[in-house]
């Protein structure tokens, strides 16, 4: 096990395999956890990262003063993304190892807020039961993921939905996600706060038996890698910050991910929310202390 710096407190940890991307000339960073706390991070948090990948795997994109807790593996994760008139085909080329409780230092199973993000079935489901004292989004598109013997993911049904739903402050879906259109709402009965993202259509929020449609911007459209992940960070945040203002947070959310998907790569994103923030408050972004 290895880490790239001490652990000091954050407010926002984020669990899960920071993967590569297959790019033109190489690989990019990737993954729920590298996207989720590079925002978390724009919007003022200290923020870091449980994952699993070899150790030879440095992951330059993400920011030197994100620390990481690394566990190695013989494998780093590692994914092609394939877009197709606004449709993403995913081919997965290898998978890095399982992440327990074990694997989260004592200091980070405190943190305020934690993104629980899988993105091939790697964290085990029963890890939520750790953080009990913290606000907790799950991301859960990597327990629905499975992939054939050429490495074509494809999506089925979430095993553990009706455990860990319940125990989520917050539960954030892609409709692409889901195998059969009709599990948004057998989700949205178990999770105490359900939000569907739709890409440029926006949101649905699920509280209380009540739902809401909130729109996203239009924006120019310059890599959507991430863009989910940004919302889910975004979302989280501004839920802690307003105290569970489960709509406020939906149009929050929506405008950090819409300027996201303006820039390619992981800093320059987190440069564009952070432009935003100026732009909405004309002063620096606070953190959560």
């Amino acid at each position: 096990m290895q880490t790239r710096a001490p652990h000091p407190p954050v407010d926002y940890l984020a669990v899960g395999h920071i993967c590569l991307d297959v790019a033109p000339g190489g690989y990019v960073t990737g993954g729920a956890a590298a996207y989720t706390t590079a925002v978390a991070r724009a919007l003022g948090c200290r923020a870091g990262i449980v994952t699993s990948a070899a150790p030879a795997s440095e992951f330059a994109d993400v920011s030197p003063r994100i620390p990481i807790h690394r566990v190695d593996a013989p494998a780093t994760t590692i994914f092609e993304n394939i877009y197709d008139g606004g449709q993403r085909r995913q081919i997965i080329h290898s998978v890095a190892g399982t992440l327990t409780a074990e694997d989260v230092p004592a200091l980070w199973a405190r943190a305020p807020m934690v993104h629980l993000g899988p993105i091939a079935n790697e964290i085990d489901p029963a890890m939520i039961t750790l953080f009990s004292n913290s606000s907790v989004c799950i991301g859960p598109q990597g327990w629905m993921r499975r992939w054939d013997e050429r490495g074509r993911v494809y999506q089925v049904e979430w095993a553990a939905a009706a455990e860990v739903l319940p125990l989520a402050a917050v539960t954030v879906l892609s409709t692409e996600d889901l195998p059969d259109p009709s599990l948004a709402d057998d989700y949205a009965g178990l999770a105490r706060l359900l939000v569907m993202t739709d890409g440029a259509s926006g949101c649905l929020v699920y509280h209380n038996n009540e739902v809401r449609a909130f729109a996203a911007p239009a924006v120019s459209v310059a890599d959507p890698t991430g863009a989910g992940d940004a919302f889910a960070a975004a979302y989280l945040v501004r839920l802690y910050q307003t105290d569970g203002d489960v709509w406020e947070a939906a149009e929050f959310a929506n405008r950090v991910a819409a300027r996201s998907v303006t820039r390619r790569g992981l800093a320059a994103k987190a440069a564009a929310i952070g432009d935003l923030l100026s732009e909405e408050t004309r002063q620096p972004a606070r953190g959560i202390r």
